[in-house]
């Protein structure tokens, strides 16, 4: 069973910037295993501690490349380059995917479980994976990369599931 209820479109949390992490301690350690626990039951690639209700800029991911759950504190992106057009998905917008644009390369960096500071140069889905998971740190969700019709047509989808939910 999850540790946490991943939050869903609609729910203002997911609006909202979170807070930068000053102390890497045994209970953000826990909350990061929790984490990876929700996302692997969810099941997901990556998931930021807004969507389980956690205001602090941390992620999880896994992308099953035999290395293993990584936890990401405070990071950031510092360059970009190129563009990948990708159908992209999201925990906290269930059952729809999109083709979004977003640079092919970054470099991110931030902190690891440790403290020890962390550099990664990423490409395709690792860079894709990043780059959505520091959008949910700042509050951004999958719908606003959309266009106009795409968005239209996506918040037509989930309030039907609402109202579906609801009867």
């Amino acid at each position: 069973m999850s540790s946490y209820t991943i939050r869903t479109f609609g729910d203002p949390v997911l609006k909202q910037r979170a807070a930068p992490i000053t102390d890497i301690d045994g209970s953000l350690v826990r909350l990061a295993d929790d984490m990876v626990q929700t996302m692997y039951d969810a099941p997901g690639l990556g998931l930021a501690a807004p969507q389980v209700g956690i205001q602090k800029r941390l992620f999880v991911y896994d992308l099953n490349d035999g290395k293993g759950p990584k936890t990401l504190v405070n990071p950031t992106i510092s360059e970009h380059r190129g563009e990948w057009e990708y159908e992209e998905g999201c925990l906290s917008v269930p059952g729809l995917h999109f083709l979004i644009v977003r640079p092919k390369e970054v470099h991110l960096t931030g902190y690891d479980l440790d403290g020890n500071e962390v550099s990664i140069e990423a490409d395709e889905l690792e860079a894709r994976l990043f780059q959505h998971e520091l959008d949910h740190l700042d509050g951004t969700l999958l719908l606003e990369h959309l266009d106009d019709a795409q968005r239209k047509s996506a918040l037509r989808a989930l309030r039907g599931r609402v109202l579906n939910q609801a009867t």
